[in-house]
């Protein structure tokens, strides 16, 4: 052996001194400051409530549907990294609840000529007789947008695994003024009292943002209406548009329009009526066109939300994509990338003037001890612990009493336009007198040097008053690197009449999802703090205002890890 290997010693020896190096610095890496180290691939920002792929890169949910029995989760997807690709597949995950999912085979990849380039984001609609089809945008040889249709392979299979492309694909192709880059996203379709389908497809012309709406009788050749179901001018471009009926107010059919505005990252909505026969949406406020007045589906990190029709509870349920806010470097280091919101309930509030957003009810199933505080006065500048909580991954639902709205500051009308310029100003910890700021602390140091605050403030205005709901997210990491915006918006409430103001506030490790007065306002942070490495994280109640706010009533739970795999 020596004669025929005589540098084997040498070899073994050198192996050895340099495995001794790496294991020295590889423990070096782990000991060190945290901060300077990459420590952002730490398996303790992942999720333990919120849905997303075991690795790599999710973005747009997509045809979110329940179908025998069984919901069905389908969602933009690199599965070869944790990066954006235009070459994008279709996940697919499924589930009996809505908590709990199960990762099948990828749905749908770039294989034809009006994809191989991409398949991008789509809906599924549910024909006569229980046949699911999804509709969808393909990015084909020259990467035009076009739309194509997919149906299951074998309906006896419950999971749906194979989804079929006919050849006939694409069924809709830009046309007229659209243009090729800027055309996509087919809604849910839903049938006419004349038996024609209808969908609407996301564009921009001019640089007006447009609901394109195309009809058919087969599913099969659409052709375009006359007008366009709704545009805004100046808006931009307008991508993953819904539309559905959302309830009924004083005998009139309420429907809402979703839109998704590619220049700003938001999704907006509007509510009003529908004229099938002339094939129009008109809002119930029609006094301004600026798009930047309608309310949002939620203010913070969340776009691409997509919607369906659960027929198993008669409810419609939202989902939204919530994306990193740190680099793609440090996605790379993760191995993975972009979270859903939970499951929310979307209804119609009791005036039918607003939208109402609220956590799927089987999520509770995930709540352990109930940990429950009362009448709890919180004067000038002081703060409450909440104790007995894990609060990486909890559920919080807390109700503020005013006792007072004599102390309210004057509101400026100039900014209704921008509530996040207006938290940003404001801040979380600044005593500018008033009522507010009081609310939330969360996943927070014990020195406050780390946390995110959620919170309100109370304005009067000409007449009435304004409630202003923020996330103040720039102390929720010592990481300056990061994206840590101050969000916000206004809550939609009489607080004259009611006195009172709920937040729920989901917290699971590198989000922080909160609903504000019953779920009118909401707004989802994506945080990473450093703290959260130590198991070292606080949840406080607060009032830095100058006006006493009480706790009528708070209710807190650890929440367990759901399986998702």
């Amino acid at each position: 052996m020596a004669s025929i290997f005589p540098g084997l010693g040498w070899i073994l020896g050198f192996s050895f001194i340099c495995s001794s190096l790496f294991e020295i610095y590889r423990r070096h890496l782990l000991y060190q400051d945290p901060i300077a180290k990459n420590f952002i691939a730490s398996e303790l920002y992942r999720t333990a409530y919120h849905f997303q792929p075991t690795q790599h890169w999710m973005n747009d949910p997509n045809a979110p549907m329940y179908y025998n029995g069984v919901y069905h989760l389908f969602y933009q997807h690199n599965p070869d990294a944790a990066t954006w690709t235009a070459n994008i597949s279709w996940g697919h995950s499924v589930s009996a609840d809505l908590v709990h999912w199960t990762g099948l085979e990828l749905a749908l990849t770039p294989s034809d000529p009006f994809d191989i380039s991409g398949c991008w984001s789509g809906s599924a609609t549910i024909l006569p007789g229980s046949k699911p089809v999804i509709l969808y945008t393909g990015l084909d040889t020259v990467s035009r947008q076009v739309q194509n249709i997919a149906y299951p392979k074998n309906l006896s299979d419950p999971f749906l695994r194979e989804w079929i492309k006919p050849r006939y694909n694409p069924v809709i192709e830009p046309h007229g003024r659209i243009d090729a880059a800027l055309f996509r996203d087919p809604s849910t379709a839903w049938l006419g009292r004349d038996g024609s389908w209808r969908l609407t497809v996301g564009t921009v012309i001019d640089g007006n943002g447009l609901a394109m709406l195309y009809k058919s009788k087969d599913f099969v050749k659409w052709v375009p209406a006359e007008n366009p179901l709704y545009y805004t001018n100046g808006s931009g471009m307008w991508e993953c548009v819904d539309f559905f009926p959302l309830g009924e107010a004083r005998g009139v059919t309420k429907y809402m329009l979703k839109v998704s505005m590619f220049d700003v990252s938001y999704d907006y909505y509007a509510l009003g009526t529908y004229d099938e026969e002339g094939g129009v949406f008109t809002r119930d406020d029609a006094s301004s066109t600026d798009y930047r007045t309608w309310p949002m589906i939620d203010y913070g990190r969340v776009y691409a939300s997509k919607t369906f029709l659960d027929e198993a509870k008669q409810r419609r349920i939202l989902w939204g994509w919530s994306n990193e806010s740190n680099s793609i470097a440090d996605d790379v280091a993760k191995g993975w990338a972009g979270i859903q919101t939970v499951p929310r309930v979307l209804s119609l509030d009791t005036d039918g003037k607003r939208l109402v957003q609220w956590p799927i009810e089987e999520l509770e199933s995930l709540r352990g001890e109930q940990i429950h505080l009362q009448d709890i006065e919180l004067e000038t500048g002081s703060q409450v612990e909440v104790r007995g909580l894990k609060v990486s991954q909890a559920d919080v639902e807390v109700e503020f009493e005013l006792q007072s709205l004599i102390g309210a500051e004057p509101f400026d009308a100039n900014w209704i336009v921008d509530p996040p310029k207006l938290c940003r100003e404001k801040g979380a910890y600044a005593n500018h007198g008033g009522i507010g700021p009081f609310g939330l602390l969360v996943l927070a140091a014990d020195n406050l040097e780390e946390n995110t605050a959620v919170y309100f403030r109370v304005f009067r205005a000409e007449g009435s008053y304004k409630v202003l709901m923020c996330a103040d997210q720039r102390r929720s990491s010592k990481r300056s690197e990061l994206y840590k915006p101050a969000s916000g918006g206004f809550v939609d409430i009489d607080i004259k009449k009611e006195r009172k103001i709920s937040l729920r506030t989901l917290i699971d490790h590198s989000v922080v999802e909160s609903f504000g007065g019953g779920g009118r306002t909401c707004i989802t942070s994506r945080v990473y703090p450093t703290i959260l490495l130590n198991d070292n994280t606080h949840l406080y109640a607060f009032n830095y205002g100058t006006e006493t706010v009480k706790i009528s009533e708070l209710k807190a739970w650890n929440m367990a890890q759901a399986q998702i795999s």
